[in-house]
């Protein structure tokens, strides 16, 4: 954990059995999330309430990389009785644990989808006879690639509109793809509506001759 256990009180004294309850399940939620920033424990003994005379309240707020952060709290009033005060620990972390638990999920199902299926830009231009063509970045950015650099599928598949992910670098006459693999396909529609593919290539790109 980044930032050490912060454990305050409120309305009780500071008990060395009840904070290590709070450390050992504490713990636990590092072997779900590894690079925990922080976690603050608050705990705090309610007087006024009228259903079972003195009840704890305590809240777990977890830090969690980039900057998301989880709370779970544990309130008088709830279904568990909050008066067994290290039964309520237990309940509270193990929520804790499932919450922690679950935004881990998501963001590892965000890592695997980033940016390999994303799309970062569409086939604009192809011209099949010479095995090139065009592509636009969702910048505005013209884009040459040759046949060799499609990846997954045949070059002689591809049409205009389809989205892509691809590798990029600078070449002399412009930017050129390295490799190009299609995400999405959207056969027979074209990025730009009514354009026609023999007009002048992009970045000075001049079409062979035959």
């Amino acid at each position: 954990m980044r930032v050490p256990l912060d454990i305050s009180y409120q309305g009780l004294s500071r008990s060395e059995a009840i904070e290590e309850i709070i450390r050992h399940d504490a713990a636990k939620l590092e072997k779900v999330c590894d690079n925990l920033i922080s976690c603050r424990v608050g705990l705090s003994l309610d007087q006024k309430s009228s259903t079972s005379g003195n009840e704890y309240r305590l809240r777990v707020e977890m830090r969690v990389p980039p900057g998301h952060n989880l709370v779970v709290t544990n309130t008088p009033g709830g279904k568990e009785d909050n008066s067994d005060l290290p039964a309520m620990i237990k309940s509270t972390f193990k929520t804790a644990h499932r919450r922690l638990r679950q935004q881990m999920d998501k963001q590892q199902g965000e890592k695997k989808r980033h940016p390999g299926q994303e799309v970062g830009g569409f086939v604009t231009k192809i011209y099949g006879d010479e095995g090139y063509g065009f592509l636009r970045s969702l910048d505005g950015d013209e884009i040459y690639f040759h046949r060799n650099s499609i990846v997954g599928c045949r070059f002689e598949s591809l049409e205009p509109g389809a989205g892509v992910n691809y590798t990029a670098e600078l070449g002399e006459k412009g930017l050129q793809a390295s490799t190009v693999q299609v995400i999405q396909s959207t056969a027979g529609r074209s990025v730009e509506e009514g354009q026609d593919q023999d007009d002048v290539s992009p970045l000075g790109w001049q079409r062979q001759k035959k």
